[in-house]
C-alpha cells in the first residue's frame, strides 16, 4: 500500500479539504473511518505540533501506512491567543462546533470589529511507518465576526471573517477557501514530500 496516505482524523471537513488539496489520482487517501478499531489519540500536547506528531505516529505505527495528521487552532488577540491548542474542545469535552462558536462570540461580547483580530494556525505532521516525521505550518489572518454566517466549511469557519472579502470562510466556496486557508498553506510545503515518499 505504498501509494496510500492515511489522514489521521475523523473530521469529515478536514478529510474533504485535504483530499481536495492533494488532488492526485496516484494516491489513495484513507481516513480513520477506514480503521474503526484504532483507539482515538488523546490530544494532551501543550502545542499544536505536539498533538500533530502524536496523532501521526500512533496511526503510522498501528497501520504500517504513511500518515498525515494536523492540529489546528484559532488564536484570538483579544483573548490573549485563546482558544489555541484547546480550540476543538473550547466549550468542553464532546462539545459541538456550535457550542464553541457560541462561547467565543459570548466572550468577545461588544468588542468592536477593529479589535477582533484572529488567526488560524495549522501544523501538519507527515509520518512514515518507521517513525520518521516531517512538519509544515500555515497561518491565515482574519477577524471574528459579530455572529455566525454561512453554511460551508466547519469549526470556526462561520465566525472567521476574511476582511478583503467581507465574508466568513463559511460563506466562501471550498475552491476559494482552499486558495488561502491555513491548511492549504501548510500543504504547499508538504505536498512534494508526500508525493516523493508515496511515489518513490
Amino acid at each position: 500500500m505504498k501509494n496510500t496516505l492515511l489522514l489521521a482524523t475523523h473530521n469529515k471537513g478536514k478529510i474533504r479539504e485535504i483530499a481536495s488539496l492533494l488532488n492526485s489520482p496516484r494516491i489513495e487517501v484513507m481516513s480513520l473511518f477506514d480503521f474503526p478499531h484504532l483507539p482515538e489519540t488523546v490530544e494532551d500536547g501543550l502545542t499544536l505540533k505536539d498533538n500533530a506528531r502524536k496523532k501521526a505516529l500512533e496511526a503510522a505505527r498501528a497501520t504500517g501506512l504513511h500518515v498525515l495528521a494536523d492540529d489546528s487552532g484559532l488564536e484570538v488577540r483579544a483573548l490573549q491567543g485563546a482558544p489555541g491548542v484547546l480550540s476543538a474542545r473550547f466549550a468542553g469535552e464532546n462539545c459541538s462546533y456550535e457550542d464553541n462558536n457560541r462561547k467565543l462570540l459570548a466572550l468577545l461580547g461588544d468588542i468592536p470589529a477593529e479589535e477582533r483580530q484572529a488567526r488560524f494556525r495549522t501544523v501538519l505532521c507527515f509520518a512514515s511507518p518507521e517513525g520518521k516525521t516531517l512538519f509544515s505550518e500555515g497561518e491565515l489572518d482574519g477577524r471574528i465576526s459579530s455572529g455566525t454566517r454561512g453554511v460551508n466549511g466547519f469549526g470556526y469557519d462561520p465566525v472567521f471573517e476574511i476582511p478583503p472579502y467581507h465574508k466568513t470562510l463559511a460563506e466562501l466556496p471550498l475552491t476559494v477557501k482552499n486558495e488561502m486557508s491555513h491548511r492549504s498553506r501548510a500543504l504547499i510545503d508538504m505536498k512534494p514530500l508526500i508525493f516523493s515518499a508515496l511515489n518513490g
